[in-house]
């Protein structure tokens, strides 16, 4: 069938479900699905000499009418086969209630105005409040709400001018990563006339009487979410100006494929040039603050990640791994910028160094310890350290204002414990509450633990498990295992309203810190890079293995879940392992890693995982382990369900479009192979708390009704 029949097809397909009433609903899956036909086109690439297939390429094109066609009969069949599962509505309800609960973020201190968003437990956005000193007069300052008719606009602070007089603000539509800058006058509270577009990976850093951000061109011929973006620039926007009329500060004319950042310190002495390849290593250049600046090196090898903290006693305060993979910070004459100039300020120790704030005068340096966080509290020399003390092992995060602040916040979480908000007293060190939630559930109910595991090649893993107290380990709860594992992304513990559906009904919750991620350091991550990335495969699987051996699971209780970069690593893993998993959610995922660096900024991923063009070597070690590329005929592959949305312009849906129509080739037909494509949303940001619990409910009924498990039934 040739794509330009396939219309045609798609459209007199009928989509055949055998499905029991609900009330006469038993514990097997007893729904059966009829797939549509995905045409099949010729094409094939050679790599070093190897001939790769690609049928499904046709459906890269996100704007043809014969992909809309294709996503319309997948939708048909997905929700059709979701909707008669009978548990979903009773869990779509549990999820509204847990859902509804107030919520507030830590407040930002700007000038005199307090800035803090607030959502009353189900509006699809938060709003964004001001008020007049702490005990002000509470106004709304953004309300996304108001911007869309089913909240898939996010609109969210981007930096406020020096002089605290207006606030740039970032507006994001249907989760793409394309934003436009507006900017408000802050006491007037209303918007200014400026409008900044096309920027992407980029805030807005004041200077004088205007700001720097970053943007792309245009991308041509309308292919906005799938159209490679180049040659990232930064330019200066005055406000009261035409975007037209922003002065170009720095543009790669040689070099198309590298990110380009700005940031000015607190009291605008120096402003910096932040360059990186992708997601691994920054080169930084420092200069006075100007339209024109002159470039000075700072560090330009791209063999370092880290970031330029303030400009304290004449030093840049530098947070770097240079040479110390659990990172240091280190004070740098800008008159003498060589390492060799470099003062340890707070040296590498034997657990990470995540982040360092200023603020109250102060720093405070947050460690990762055994993948929770340790708060300390310093002066600008790295001296009279104190710890701030946290209510548990978990996740912390805040800690920064101006000099002249004399009270910080900082918000914790842990896998039991709802996101609370603390004040900190510089003076005191004193922490005190001052938000804490109400979720309908009993924390003292359940209890977390750390494990640690062997993988596969003995290194020992680190895995949360979260449980009912009490549960009888007979290897029949139903188990959610998570995983991450790449571009040193961390992996703590949080709170998860989602996750108490799976809990409350006897489940068990699964973290694993893989190699790949930055949990440990960038020894850890480099350990799950690259050539070395089937570790992180071989970690995750291992941590199945472990739950099963210690009976908290079983192979047919068993679930794998995993976003982007963790989208990879559960289409890897079930296509590795199918018998090891009864069901599995790749969400967003990288699928074909022959082809990834052709979209979008898929290229910015190649310091992490290589390129099918760069060599022999790397090309066979790509197409070894992509999920795309490993699925083969007539295997019990796990139940799956599949999901992306039409506007991901990170990692663009025709990843998980080609890797659900050759799964669904390819699988025996024990178990379904659906994918649920989002309209209207992007790679997960800013998902409109309605269509959350939409899909969080389709998630949890089908992993139940696949395990021939029903929730609340007692």
């Amino acid at each position: 069938m040739h794509v330009k029949t396939l219309i045609v097809a798609l459209s007199g397909m009928a989509v055949i479900m055998a499905c029991q009433p609900k009330e006469n609903h038993q514990e097997e899956n007893t729904m059966k699905v009829v797939y549509p036909e995905t045409a099949k086109v010729d094409s094939v690439d050679e790599y070093f000499g190897v001939k790769v297939s690609d049928p499904y390429r046709w459906l890269e094109d996100d704007n043809s009418e014969a992909t809309k066609a294709w996503v319309k009969a997948q939708n048909d069949l997905t929700f059709g086969y979701l909707n008669q599962i009978p548990c979903k509505d009773t869990i779509a309800k549990r999820l509204t209630s847990l859902f509804n609960y107030p919520r507030l973020s830590a407040p930002h201190k700007v000038g005199d105005y307090f800035f803090y968003s607030k959502n009353d437990g189900l509006q699809n956005q938060s709003v964004t409040f001001f008020k007049k000193g702490e005990n002000g007069e509470e106004q709304v300052f953004l309300d996304p709400n108001t911007m869309s008719d089913d909240g898939t606009v996010t609109a969210d602070l981007a930096g406020e001018s020096n002089d605290n007089k207006y606030m740039a603000i970032a507006i994001n539509r249907a989760g793409s990563d394309w934003s436009e800058i507006k900017v408000k006058d802050v006491a007037s509270n209303s918007f200014l006339e400026d409008v900044v577009e096309r920027v992407k990976f980029s805030g807005a850093s004041w200077f004088e009487d205007g700001f720097f951000y970053s943007r792309f061109p245009e991308p041509k011929d309308g292919r906005d979410f799938s159209a490679a973006n180049e040659f990232h620039s930064i330019y200066y926007h005055k406000l009261g100006t035409a975007q037209s009329e922003d002065v170009l500060v720095y543009k790669n004319e040689k070099e198309p494929k590298l990110y380009y950042g700005v940031g000015l310190t607190e009291h605008q002495e120096y402003m910096f040039l932040y360059e990186s390849e992708g997601t691994e290593g920054v080169n930084i250049y420092y200069a006075k603050p100007s339209l024109n600046p002159e470039w000075k090196v700072l560090v330009n090898d791209f063999t370092q990640q880290g970031s330029v903290v303030d400009f304290k006693n004449g030093h840049f305060l530098f947070l770097t791994d240079k040479n110390t993979p659990n990172y240091k910070l280190v004070a740098v004459d800008p008159q003498k910028p060589t390492e060799d100039s470099w003062v340890e300020i707070i040296p590498e120790k034997s657990i990470k160094l995540n982040s360092v704030t200023t603020g109250g005068g102060k720093m405070f340096a947050s460690y990762l310890e055994n993948a929770s966080t340790k708060v300390y509290e310093m002066d600008f020399e790295g001296k009279n350290i104190k710890e701030v003390i946290l209510p548990t092992f978990g996740s912390a995060g805040g800690f920064a204002g101006k000099d002249e602040d004399a009270k910080l916040y900082y918000g914790f979480t842990s896998f039991t414990y709802p996101y609370t908000i603390f004040s900190y007293e510089v003076s005191t060190g004193k922490s005190e509450v001052f938000y804490q939630p109400e979720v309908q559930f009993n924390p003292s109910d359940y209890e977390a633990k750390q494990v640690w595991y062997p993988s596969k090649d003995s290194t020992m893993v680190s895995m949360f498990i979260v449980y009912k107290k009490g549960i009888v380990l007979d290897g029949t709860h139903p188990t959610l295992l998570y995983g991450y594992g790449g571009f040193n992304i961390d992996l703590t513990p949080s709170f998860s309203v989602s996750n108490i559906v799976l809990l409350e009904n006897g489940g068990v919750y699964a973290m694993a810190n893989l190699r790949g991620g930055g949990e440990y350091g960038q020894e850890w991550h480099k350990a799950g890079m690259k050539t070395k990335k089937q570790n992180v495969f071989d970690d995750f699987i291992s941590a199945g293995e472990y739950l099963i051996n210690e009976k908290f699971t079983s192979k047919d209780y068993l679930a794998i879940a995993g976003g982007s970069n963790g989208g990879l690593l559960v289409g890897a893993c079930m296509t590795q392992r199918p018998d090891l998993f009864k069901v599995a959610f790749p969400a967003v995922g990288v699928m074909d890693m022959l082809r990834f660096h052709k979209f979008t900024v898929g290229w910015g991923w190649t310091p992490e995982y290589g390129s099918s063009e760069e060599s022999e070597e790397m090309f066979k070690y790509l197409y070894a382990y992509s999920p795309l590329h490993n699925i083969k005929a007539n295997t019990d592959y796990p139940a799956t369900l599949i999901t992306t949305a039409d506007h991901d312009d990170r990692v663009v849906p025709a990843h998980s479009f080609k890797f659900a129509a050759t799964l669904q080739t390819a699988n025996s037909g024990k178990n379904p192979t659906l994918i649920r494509i989002e309209t209207n949303a992007g790679h997960g940001a800013g998902t409109p708390i309605s269509k959350t619990i939409e899909q969080q409910a389709d998630k949890w009924a089908f992993m139940f009704y696949n395990m021939g498990i029903k929730p609340y039934s007692k």
